[in-house]
């Protein structure tokens, strides 16, 4: 694998945990809206990578597509409250490492979640000035293939790499024609990898390396 010249960060499970306030928000809109459904947060867990269309149906399965949709755009928007409040885990090493990264690198962060959560992720890390770009499948609705390839294209990347943390995101990688650096730390597993780290200092370590 040569050198790259930007590196593109998945977000949940590869720089942060927040299952929990992702659950609490969940919670909170069916409570609202008296619907009996209670989310587990475990079982979120195992969907944290998941496109949107694929969680609400999961979650709601007994609801049309335009009810599933209405309601998780509520949840959305109590994100935007608790995130916030609430915030989540930072994985260790994270927010030093994309601090030395991004004197070497263009780094985006590229999610399959909802508009708008990466920049309060990004708000509540204090991670501005270290951040090139984001983008999110809410954004778009497009897979992480497609998006890798409007990043690329804006900004004129020559070599990126895909950082993630589950086999859905080694898949858009390699369709995206791009090489995929698997974190072990996360919520996924996959042995289909060209590089793999068991935490973010021997990452960041590796790639500050690189001559």
């Amino acid at each position: 694998m040569q050198k790259p010249d930007s590196l593109i960060f998945d977000m949940d499970g590869t720089l942060w945990d927040a299952v929990a306030t992702y659950a609490v928000s969940w919670n909170e809109v069916f409570k609202e809206l008296d619907i009996d459904i209670t989310v587990d947060k475990d079982k979120l867990a195992h969907m944290v990578g998941w496109e949107g269309k694929k969680v609400i149906k999961e979650i709601m399965p007994d609801f049309d597509d335009e009810r599933r949709t209405e309601i998780y755009a509520t949840v959305n928007s109590a994100r935007h409250n608790l995130i916030p409040q609430l915030g989540g885990i930072m994985y260790d090493g994270v927010i030093d490492g994309l601090k030395e990264l991004s004197t070497k690198y263009k780094i985006f962060i590229l999610s399959n979640c909802a508009k708008g959560i990466i920049q309060l992720f990004i708000d509540w890390a204090g991670l501005h000035e270290y951040i090139t770009d984001e983008l999110a499948y809410g954004i778009n609705f497009m897979p992480k293939s497609h998006n890798i390839k409007l990043l690329s294209d804006k900004w004129d990347l020559m070599s990126p790499v895909y950082i993630g943390d589950t086999e859905g995101d080694g898949q858009q990688s390699r369709l995206a024609g791009i090489p995929f650096v698997f974190v072990s730390y996360g919520f996924g597993n996959t042995d289909d990898y060209d590089l793999k780290f068991d935490n973010f200092s021997d990452l960041t370590k590796h790639f500050m390396g690189l001559e």
